[in-house]
């Protein structure tokens, strides 16, 4: 059995600005909704049979508490926000499990729903699909892949570490201190792509490392500076830790059964 974990947020957007507009009787753009409906009927047709779907129903989280600067739904289009809720209510029509976040984003019911769904011996992998950077924390081996369906390019384990320099445990601690502007937090002034991977390759995360630079034994002519940065911003760099790590204690489903697709009657 493979579950397939689908970001219906970023879904959404693909398709509303990857198609020509198209209105309904009532005059409201259903372009994207009818979009994302065909390409997740598609799936089915490739053989996929356990599928849930989730979406941001409200745009901010529990995040937006802790950042101010923290992403929120202002700016995006009005004809695509106004698509959100009619796109929960016809995946579900068409018997797909959808899981619309208030508290919580997308993103965390994806992690939960990869972490629930893969303690099941029955599930041979689980594929997370989204191009979304922060799911590579939730990647495992082979068995907990992420899928990025435009591209059809699969990230495994290897893949991750290939791509970012450190490995999926790491990944909140990557984006606390490199920034991650799709969410609205700038990580950590002189922290860059190579220079983090490096550091956090040999400590894995941020309280593992040491205050003198020299005990760091990385290639990094601003060693000093990036030490003295993070000893001066460490309690921001676990600030945006917190936001970049996804959460997994919320109950979605209590058996993988229940992620079947069913056809709609």
């Amino acid at each position: 059995m493979q579950i397939h974990l689908v970001d219906g947020t970023y879904e959404l957007f693909r398709h509303f600005y990857a198609l020509p507009s198209v209105r309904d009787g009532d005059g409201r753009e259903v372009a994207a909704v009818r979009g994302v409906l065909a390409s997740l009927q598609s799936m089915v047709r490739e053989g996929a049979t356990h599928i849930a779907v989730a979406t941001d129903h409200v745009i901010e989280s529990f995040r937006n508490d802790l950042w101010p600067g923290y992403k929120t739904g202002e700016g995006i289009d009005p004809e695509l926000f106004a698509q959100f809720p009619l796109l929960e209510e016809t995946l579900s029509a068409a018997g797909l499990v959808v899981w619309p976040m208030v508290e919580f984003e997308a993103d965390d019911a994806l992690a939960a729903a990869a972490e629930a769904a893969a303690l099941d011996p029955r599930v041979e992998r689980v594929v997370i699909c989204t191009p979304d950077k922060d799911l590579a924390q939730c990647v495992r081996g082979d068995r907990v892949v992420q899928l990025n369906r435009r591209t059809r390019v699969l990230f495994d384990e290897s893949a991750v570490v290939k791509k970012f320099g450190v490995s999926p445990a790491s990944i909140p601690d990557y984006l606390a201190l490199v920034g991650d502007a799709a969410d609205g937090y700038p990580g950590l002034p002189g922290w860059g792509a190579k220079s983090t991977a490096a550091v956090l390759a040999k400590f894995l995360h941020i309280e593992s490392i040491p205050a003198d630079w020299r005990e760091w034994r990385v290639n990094a002519a601003s060693a000093g500076a990036l030490a003295n940065t993070l000893i001066q911003e460490r309690d921001r760099a676990l600030l945006f830790r917190t936001l970049a790590t996804l959460r997994t204690d919320i109950r979605l489903f209590d058996d993988v059964d229940e992620l079947k697709w069913t056809p709609a009657s």
